[in-house]
């Protein structure tokens, strides 16, 4: 089995902490970067190429959806999976894998 890289993008530092900790703490998945801002997700996911990226749809300015949309434009074989805010605290390793094995 491949590790999946992983590209978290989330507007709080709460957030990006922790799905951080649910990205390192998931077998076959590794944290290849992190990101607070639309311009910045794009400009990293072009660097690193992830797998999967996992987006909190309220972000301030440019949001989650259209994140989503430039991503998968510029990166079609990256997975974009869009989070509501609040999700970044209750994802577990567990739901990461099945969000992956529904949408991989």
């Amino acid at each position: 089995m491949s590790v999946i890289g992983v590209l978290t993008v989330h507007h709080e530092e709460e957030g990006r902490r922790a799905l951080r900790a649910v990205v390192a703490g998931a077998p076959g998945f590794h944290y290849a970067g992190e990101a607070a801002s639309a311009e910045e997700a794009l400009e990293l996911a072009l660097a690193i190429r992830p797998a999967l990226a996992l987006i909190a749809s309220g972000m301030p300015g440019i949001d989650g959806h259209e994140t989503g949309e430039r991503l998968k434009a510029a990166l079609p074989e990256t997975v974009v999976v869009l989070l509501g805010d609040s999700d970044a605290e209750t994802l577990t390793g567990a739901s990461l894998r099945a969000l992956w094995e529904r949408n991989g």
